[in-house]
């Protein structure tokens, strides 16, 4: 991806400032819970929520002011680069629709970090917020991409940033908030379900942004949009399952199996157009679609 284009002003930097290195009460087992939580499809905001709403005690050690690599340096302003263009695409998109684009937030941390949906560990990685309208990203999970999950190159990267941002335009346009109070009232499996339509709208919606900002800025270089592909894949539910416990379970998928994730981002790529990334309208067939 090119990297001539301008830099984000939204940009918040809390690598370094300090994070918990252990919670009195809970401590590693409620980290545990948290990413096991998250693994199966729990809302970040439910349990972060949940999570520090009980008596934690006392807050623990704060971790050093941490000394920021060359590589780090390269990285942060890169994810400010792209989230610079995801404003650019989506304050176009939503101008075409007679409405104004609320730009959000991204915040790098480091171990750990205060959200408005409850205190993170880096080890859920990058995730949005709905609370307080932000993205979250610990850099470290960029070479856990790379080498833990196979996904390397920088438009991998992008595509991470373009698929949290897809989550904070799915919060300004009120799907989110439809699916979550649906999730609210249904079974386990149904709510899975109303969460993969989520996810995979939310990659459409970064296939959108790709289509949209190269026609406008020509960022695509040769072998970005492999990069984004394979990322999905790798990421995908079945992937993940088959790699951690050798067999998948299909009514615990909350993000999309590989396919899917890698269909619904090539769907937005090709059409560059949001109402191809479109899911269920009304409540019944939310339900409907989910429980098919």
């Amino acid at each position: 991806m090119r990297r001539d284009g301008r830099r984000s002003t939204n940009v918040e930097d809390q690598r370094g400032i300090g994070t918990r290195t252990g919670i009195a009460g809970g401590g590693i087992g409620i980290l545990i819970i948290v990413v096991v939580a998250l693994m199966l499809g729990a809302d970040p905001g439910t349990v972060l929520s949940g999570i520090s709403g009980e008596d934690t005690g006392s807050l623990g050690q704060v971790s050093p002011p941490a000394t920021q690599t060359a590589e780090e340096a390269q990285l942060a302003d890169f994810v400010s680069i792209v989230l610079a263009d995801t404003e650019d695409t989506w304050a176009v998109i939503f101008n075409e629709y007679g409405q104004g684009y609320e730009q959000p937030k991204l915040v790098l941390f480091s171990g750990g970090v205060e959200s408005g949906c409850g205190y993170a560990q880096s080890a859920m990685g990058p995730f949005y917020c709905p609370a307080d309208h932000k993205v979250y990203i610990d850099l470290d999970f960029y070479r856990e991409l790379k080498n833990q999950y196979g996904a390397p190159g920088d438009f991998a990267q992008a595509y991470v940033i373009a698929h949290e941002v897809g989550h904070h335009v799915q919060n300004l346009d009120g799907k989110m908030s439809q699916i979550q109070r649906l999730q609210g009232r249904s079974d386990k499996a149904t709510a899975n379900k109303l969460s993969v339509m989520l996810e995979l709208q939310a990659d459409c919606y970064a296939g959108v942004w790709a289509n949209q900002a190269n026609r406008a800025r020509g960022i695509i270089e040769p072998g970005d949009i492999e990069e984004a592909l394979n990322a999905a894949a790798k990421i995908g539910d079945d992937t993940l399952q088959k790699e951690s416990q050798g067999y998948v379970v299909p009514d615990s998928f909350t993000h999309g199996t590989a396919a899917q994730r890698m269909q619904w981002f090539s769907a937005g790529y090709k059409t560059g157009d949001v109402s191809t990334c479109a899911i269920c309208s009304s409540d019944s067939s939310c339900l409907a679609q989910a429980r098919a």
